[in-house]
C-alpha cells in the first residue's frame, strides 16, 4: 500500500499535461486548515488486486471552454474522448472503443465521478485504465481536476449489483 499527498503538481505522473499558465489549485478552506494538500499518489495492491488513483487540481482564468478544448486534443492520445454530465453522454461517442461510457451500470459499477455535482467531465480510456478532466468555476477562476485511475481488472465472481 501506497498513499502520497502533497503540494506539488505532477501530471505527467498522472499522464496528462499541465494546462499553459494553470498553477497548483489551493482552496481556500483548506488553507485555513493548514492543508494545502491537492494532488494525491494512491496504490493499493493485494494479491490480483489493483487500485491506482493520481489526482491534482489546478488552476486558471482562462475559460472553461478554451481549457477543454486543451484537454481534448491532450487526451486523444487515449483514444476516444467522452463527455459526461453525471452519468449522462453528452455528443459522440458515447463509449470509447475500449468500452469506457458515463453510465455506471455499462461499467459493471466501477462507474466514476470526480464532479462535485452534475458539472461536465472529459474521459478516454477503458473501464480499467482511465483518464479524467473537470473544470469547474470556483472562487473566480477555472478549477482543472486531473485524474488516473487503474481499477481491478476483473470483477469478483458476485453479480454487479452486489459491488456498490
Amino acid at each position: 500500500m501506497h498513499i502520497k499527498t502533497d503540494d506539488t503538481v505532477d501530471t505527467a505522473a498522472i499522464g496528462m499535461s499541465t494546462y499553459p499558465g494553470a498553477v497548483a489549485w489551493k482552496d481556500d478552506a483548506a488553507e485555513a486548515k493548514d492543508h494545502d494538500n491537492h494532488s494525491a499518489d494512491i496504490n493499493l495492491s493485494f494479491g490480483d488486486f489493483h487500485l491506482g488513483v493520481k489526482a491534482t487540481a489546478l488552476r486558471s482564468t482562462d475559460s472553461q471552454d478554451k481549457i477543454l478544448a486543451f484537454y481534448r486534443k491532450d487526451l486523444a492520445r487515449y483514444g476516444e474522448v467522452i463527455e459526461c454530465k453525471g452519468s449522462t453522454t453528452i455528443g459522440t461517442p458515447t463509449r470509447t472503443s475500449q468500452g469506457l461510457t458515463c453510465n455506471t451500470d455499462e461499467n459493471h459499477g466501477k462507474g466514476v465521478h470526480i464532479s462535485e455535482g452534475n458539472e461536465l467531465e472529459l474521459r478516454a480510456g477503458s473501464e480499467t485504465h482511465m483518464h479524467l478532466v473537470e473544470v469547474i468555476s470556483k472562487d473566480g477562476a477555472q478549477k482543472i481536476g486531473l485524474v488516473a485511475l487503474d481499477l481491478p481488472t476483473h470483477l469478483d465472481k458476485h453479480d454487479s449489483k452486489d459491488i456498490e
